[in-house]
């Protein structure tokens, strides 16, 4: 059987699962009840039938995660080239700060943790093992692959298993534990989703109307939905050669610029959002120009296109994850996950009230989910009070990624101090400095956070 027919299978099963879970969403009291989203569910269901329990599906990883991947662009092209208002320049500024201060805070509290297992309790541990929290958790299973099993090189023994051990384990606080976070927020603390600008009974045509009254007439020779993958596909194939031209140029950097060529493909969904925003821009100016009498991008039908992406990108990558090395550093692991869980939740629900004033809510859940998992868990928990994507939330977790990568720059060099520390004789103070600088970096980016934003306004 050819490889594209083993993506076609794996395709229809997702499907299959997508169906099966939203039967049970409509007909299981205990599910209808949580905001547990469907894709999710379908994701667990996967994973329970998936080869590491069941077996009776036999879905491969490597195929699975390939498909996360192309999803994961396809989805966030789409968003990108959608017509959306003003983008409040502050606010994904600030999201770019609030992504990276929770990385330094995953990392400080995983680091400490682990250098304590290693210096008193389990002396075999790894000492810079905790430093997968914030890779596994904040940046999901890619980063923290590759960052563990480039550790393997100077002793940590599957580390690049324990990095994908660790991510599988963020991806479950950030569904189980997303779905009672929501229900927390919503029922406990009374938050409420911002309200949307349309009336509840607004038809599919009322929408389409007035989303975008001159789109494409339906007479014209080419079907619309055609035309948004035309433009879907042209601006990833750009993304597509940037990045391999790039790699190509990085090539001859050594090891440093192989790092970074590989740091590039993992981000091209934020490369190709921001192509697909350029994109959008030029369409209006034509537009408005009257070099084009019809705008040839549907708002309705990009939401549609990126809504199918995500739903089958989450189920897919809860489907892949593997479960047979949870065994190993059983204690160290289970605390440092579960301790990071804990602050990731306290630091993002205290820091979300103060830095998000529009859509508290959303914007909450939404870097909940991205970071304990990956940005599709936080879109999952996103839709479930943003179904639509009205808010700029969605927006904030692309272009915060994006800011979020010149804030996140001075990380490179503090994560190689504890790595050089390791191969030295006397590692202690390299350990000491990697902590000292972690916490101060916090502080700096907290008090421009604090700086940059509002003053709170009253959450109950």
């Amino acid at each position: 059987m050819s490889n594209v027919w083993n993506y076609i299978i794996d395709a229809a099963i997702i499907s299959l699962l997508l169906i099966v879970s939203v039967f049970l969403k409509a007909n299981i009291g205990v599910v209808r009840k949580y905001p547990i989203p469907v894709p999710i569910i379908a994701g667990f269901l996967g994973l329970i039938l998936g080869p590491d329990v069941l077996g009776l599906i036999a879905f491969n990883g490597i195929r699975l995660e390939n498909l996360v991947y192309h999803l994961m662009n396809i989805g966030f092209i789409s968003l990108s080239l959608k017509t959306t208002s003003k983008i409040k320049n502050r606010e994904y500024v600030n999201s770019g700060l609030f992504i990276v201060s929770t990385y330094l805070v995953q990392g400080i509290l995983g680091f400490g943790l682990s250098l304590f297992f290693f210096y008193t309790l389990f002396p075999d541990t790894f000492p810079l093992f905790g430093l997968l929290l914030p890779l596994g958790y904040g940046q999901g299973p890619g980063q923290a692959f590759s960052m563990g099993k480039s550790w393997e090189n100077i002793g940590f023994t599957n580390g690049g298993n324990m990095g994908l051990t660790m991510a599988a384990l963020g991806y479950i606080w950030a569904c189980v534990g997303g779905v009672f976070l929501t229900h927390y927020l919503v029922k406990v603390k009374g938050m409420k989703p911002q309200e949307k600008k349309e009336s509840a009974n607004q038809s599919r045509e009322t929408i389409f109307d007035e989303d975008k009254p001159t789109e494409l007439p339906m007479k014209e020779s080419i079907d619309g939905l055609t035309l948004q993958f035309i433009l879907i596909g042209a601006v990833y194939l750009v993304t597509y050669l940037t990045i391999s031209g790039a790699e190509a140029l990085l090539s001859g950097m050594g090891k440093f610029g192989s790092n970074l060529a590989q740091l590039l493909w993992g981000f091209s969904f934020i490369i190709g959002a921001v192509y697909g925003m350029g994109v959008r821009k030029l369409l209006d100016l034509f537009f408005k120009k009257g070099w084009m009498k019809n705008s040839y991008t549907s708002n309705y039908l990009l939401e549609r296109i990126s809504g199918c992406s995500f739903d089958f990108m989450i189920t897919a990558a809860i489907s892949a994850i593997s479960l047979h090395m949870l065994k190993g550093y059983f204690i160290p692991l289970a605390v440092i996950s579960t301790l990071g869980g804990l602050l990731t939740v306290w630091y993002i629900v205290k820091l979300g009230k103060r830095v998000y004033q529009e859509a508290t809510l959303e914007n909450i859940l939404a870097m909940y989910g991205m970071l304990t998992g990956t940005i599709s868990t936080g879109i999952a928990l996103l839709r479930e009070v943003d179904s639509r994507f009205q808010t700029q939330a969605a927006a904030n977790l692309v272009l915060g990624s994006g800011t979020g990568l010149a804030f996140g720059f001075p990380l490179l060099f503090l994560l190689n101090v504890p790595i050089l520390g390791y191969t030295t004789s006397n590692p202690g103070i390299y350990y000491f400095l990697t902590l000292l600088g972690f916490s101060v970096y916090l502080a700096v980016l907290i008090f421009i956070m604090y700086m940059n934003s509002k003053p709170l306004r009253q959450n109950r």
